[in-house]
């Protein structure tokens, strides 16, 4: 190793970016200034030359990418590049460049961005490598990689510069291959099935769709308050009352709330609508998406999450509430009808209703199982027929008006989805939304607001339909075995480091 780069491994970082300026300064000088550099032809990249060697042997590319590394040999240099597909190692020898750039080449820094001509071969130990004829500097680095300082392991400057995160830890990459390749999976999937991509308003007057607390912004013009988007349902549902029988979104949805591993103020989703469908199919389509997705993306069924093995091939446990509550706690709320009983039923369990909310039957049995029974949801099962209390949106059970056609998938104690059999009932919709909108006047800053426009929009009809939301974060949370939502975001939000 040079004096050069280990003179620069003990410098402060401040004196690093002088050096470096100083470097630019005398390039400029020089008439060499490499930010003036708009455009470099390749014709290979590192992995493709490593996975065809036979083809590429002795053949002459042109390669592009960053200086990760310098071996200097007297006379020769050993270096790395990173491009866009991996690593590669160049052989650079001042007999092939001349004094001249040889000497240029010295004075490149770990981090810059350069571009080489070369034929490829493999080394005496059997590394495929690059003879480099020609090389270029075509961006310079004033900062040194984290990795000269043992790395970049700290978890708040891996998100705060994922740009940095990037370049040192190549394993965050397939993060954000796989959540790319499930997100072309949805569509693949919806579009192959006849539904119609959509996009709907980001920012709305009402605020809908979901219980979560809305962001609010002005609107200078207008001189109104507007809220960022807390679900899209509303909207396509308008477009299944329009006549666009099939449709999805996929896109940014913003809540106000607590951040943690599996919450991120600004999320994706993925919502679907499809007229004369109810929730059961909606379930056969989550199973099936989800499942396939897992044997496209990662070619097995089974993958690993929080620390339990998942099996998310296809037949999933599908369960009531209410069943569920009974499987776990031991206590049927079947077998009670009054408000009265069923809270002490919860009560005989350990649960106690949040003051907030009405002492009912359907707050009881849902507190239980959000309470209770969640936690211990490991293997895929979806949770049916929830309470009307906490499904303003949802279609009641021809079978036992106290429920509703709903379903939340969970993986491993985390939702991933909720689905319903949508509420056509203008009247009864319009009353639920009343009840949401005294809840507000109570204090709950999660209720639902009045649509009145929702409202006609139903009263020109709305065809039995099913609808299904789907946390795309989660999603890949799971395919990719991370236990936290910002390690699948790329620029996940953070508190600013002043505030």
């Amino acid at each position: 190793m040079s004096h050069e780069i280990i003179s620069e491994e003990i410098a402060d970082i401040s004196e690093i970016r002088q050096i470096r300026r100083d470097k630019l300064s005398k390039l400029r000088e020089a008439n060499c200034d490499p930010f003036t550099e708009t455009k470099y032809r390749r014709t290979a990249y590192s992995t493709e030359i490593k996975d065809n060697f036979e083809a590429w042997e002795e053949k002459d590319v042109s390669m592009a990418g960053r200086l990760m590394s310098k071996r200097d040999m007297g006379k020769a240099f050993f270096a790395d590049i990173m491009d866009d597909k991996g690593r590669i190692q160049l052989y650079v020898r001042v007999d092939d460049l001349g004094e001249e750039s040889f000497t240029e080449f010295k004075k490149w820094d770990i981090g810059d961005i350069i571009g080489i001509e070369g034929f490829v071969f493999r080394t005496r130990k059997g590394e495929i490598s690059v003879h480099c004829k020609t090389v270029k500097l075509l961006s310079k680095s004033l900062l040194p990689l984290p990795e000269k300082f043992h790395g970049l392991t700290d978890l708040e400057t891996r998100y705060r510069q994922r740009y940095v995160d990037l370049i040192v830890n190549p394993e965050v990459r397939r993060n954000f291959e796989i959540r790319s390749r499930f997100i072309r999976h949805i569509r693949s999937f919806l579009d192959n099935r006849g539904y119609m991509e959509v996009e709907t308003p980001v920012l709305n007057t009402i605020s809908g769709g979901a219980a979560a607390r809305p962001f609010i912004t002005h609107h200078n013009t207008l001189d109104l308050d507007m809220y960022l988007r807390i679900a899209t349902e509303l909207h396509l549902k308008r477009l299944v009352v329009g006549g666009i029988e099939r449709v999805y979104e996929i896109g940014r949805i913003f809540r106000n709330e607590g951040m943690d591993t599996k919450h991120n103020p600004e999320f994706t989703t993925v919502e679907l609508y499809e007229a004369y469908a109810d929730f059961n199919d909606m379930m056969d389509l989550f199973e099936e998406l989800l499942s396939s997705a897992a044997m496209d993306i990662l070619g097995t069924y089974d993958v690993t999450w929080q620390g339990e093995q998942i099996c998310l091939a296809p037949g999933w446990e599908r369960l009531t509430m209410a069943e569920a509550v009974q499987k776990y706690l031991g206590i049927d709320f079947m077998s009670v009808s009054s408000d009265e009983d069923a809270v002490n039923l919860a009560k005989s369990v350990g649960v106690e209703i949040p003051k907030e909310k009405e002492k009912t039957w359907g707050n009881a049995l849902y507190e239980c199982f959000d309470q209770k029974v969640e936690e211990k949801l490991i293997q895929p099962t979806f949770i049916t027929m929830h309470p009307v209390d906490v499904s303003p949106l949802a279609k009641r059970s021809p079978k036992d008006p106290r429920l509703t056609e709903r379903f939340e998938l969970f993986i491993c104690h985390s939702e991933m989805g909720n689905a319903f059999s949508e509420l056509n009932d203008p009247i009864d919709q319009k009353q639920r939304f009343l009840k949401q909108v005294e809840l507000r006047k109570k204090g709950d800053a999660e209720a639902s607001m009045m649509d009145e426009d929702y409202i006609t929009a139903l009263e020109y009809g709305l065809p039995p339909t099913g609808g299904l939301g789907i946390g795309i974060d989660r999603c890949v949370m799971l395919l990719t075995g991370v236990d936290s939502i910002r390690e699948v975001i790329l620029f996940p939000t953070m508190k600013p480091i002043d505030a």
